[in-house]
């Protein structure tokens, strides 16, 4: 685990861009937090990190659920605050992104945490104050061939083994 302090929604995207640079397909991100920790701040780094056009103004896809996007690698971002229960993920199509040639960040992962597969990355953030987040960076992914872009691109977000 990693543990980031940001002091400021300019400070979270900041981090979000860093990760993002380190991502390739295949990659999930699994982000949880209360309502207003700064979720889509973080978001909003990561595509911009992955390549996403940062005119493009990358909004929760509350209503909508699953939004795409283009960067170096497609991005789907979806935002599972609005689902009451496990269940009403059975209608979408969510478990399809996991395994797809993109980059698949989940805001609300708690929701659906016993879907995950194995090999994601988590993030949780927490409110420390006004402006101010506690982000924790959990990897869960294997040393599998696809995957070292990450550590060589710096930090190793892999689970110690």
């Amino acid at each position: 685990m990693e543990v980031k302090i940001t002091k400021s929604p300019e400070e979270t995207q900041a981090l979000g861009e860093e990760i993002g640079r380190k991502l390739s397909c295949g990659d999930i991100i699994a982000i949880t937090g209360e309502l207003g920790a700064g979720k889509t701040c973080l978001v909003q780094g990561i595509g911009w990190g992955i390549g996403v056009d940062p005119k493009v103004y990358m909004t929760s896809p509350s209503f909508t659920i699953i939004k795409e996007y283009s960067g170096r690698v497609p991005v789907y971002h979806i935002d599972l605050f609005r689902l009451e229960s496990i269940e009403e993920t059975y209608e979408l199509p969510i478990e399809d992104y996991f395994f797809g040639r993109c980059v698949t960040i989940i805001e609300w992962a708690d929701k659906i945490e016993s879907l995950l597969p194995p090999e994601h990355i988590r993030i949780d953030i927490e409110i420390v104050s006004e402006n101010e987040r506690r982000i924790k960076i959990y990897s869960h992914l294997s040393p599998h061939p696809s995957r070292g872009r990450i550590k060589e691109r710096g930090t190793n977000y892999r689970a110690q083994t």
